[in-house]
């Protein structure tokens, strides 16, 4: 379903976002001025597409906030080509605007615990248009095996610590970005491999994310 107006909207957003500072390089802006965000939303959320706050998306699961969307896309510094890991698939909408910048030659894998959202997902990227998402049902706290090395990953959800499978699938010279801390509130850190394989991390932060749940997450949740 498109709202009507939705790409006055979007761009009106876009602005107030880059007024805002959170959108900085050019390849972030024309990715979310490309992405049409009302395709990720559920039908009875549509009318708050262009708001910028996070929505409820079912299972106890969020679409993050615009501006959430655009400043952990700026950190990690996407490249055309980049092989991208994303933790938390969700409506699929992150790695829509992952997907854009990193073009045809770079390839995004995406992990999703829930299958009915996974489903939801890998609709709303056909509708976008969007290929080079492979989604994976599986423990995102694990990351995925198969296809590290990664140059980017990028953690929408929360983890009490920075899981050691993660860091051992970042690519030497790759960079991550997650939201560290308890349940309810979080530092969002950028964790940096150096070509030695020696991790920085800085705190750029708070922030409020969903949590894992996984062996190196939360042990609970829905």
């Amino acid at each position: 379903m498109r709202i009507l107006g939705s790409e006055e909207k979007r761009k009106e957003l876009i602005d107030e976002l880059k007024a805002k500072g959170y959108i900085i390089s050019k390849k972030v802006e024309e990715a979310m001025l490309s992405v049409p965000r009302e395709l990720f939303i559920p039908d009875n959320k549509i009318m708050y597409a262009y708001e910028d706050q996070p929505l409820e998306i079912g299972l106890g699961q969020t679409i993050s906030a615009p501006h959430m969307v655009a400043m952990m896309t700026e950190i990690l510094n996407l490249q055309e080509g980049n092989k991208v890991l994303e933790i938390g698939t969700g409506s699929g909408y992150q790695a829509a605007i992952i997907s854009k910048i990193v073009g045809k030659d770079g390839k995004i894998v995406s992990i999703e615990r829930f299958a009915d959202l996974a489903r939801f997902a890998k609709e709303n990227l056909k509708k976008a248009g969007i290929t080079g998402v492979k989604i994976v049902i599986s423990d995102g706290s694990l990351g995925y095996k198969d296809e590290a090395p990664y140059d980017k990953i990028c953690v929408t959800c929360a983890t009490p610590d920075i899981p050691p499978p993660l860091i051992e699938q970042l690519k030497p010279g790759g960079r991550m970005v997650i939201p560290v801390g308890s349940r309810y509130f979080q530092e969002l850190f950028v964790v940096d491999k150096d070509e030695y394989g020696h991790i920085t991390k800085k705190n750029t932060g708070g922030v409020v994310f969903v949590p894992l749940i996984g062996k190196y997450g939360f042990k609970y949740g829905i």
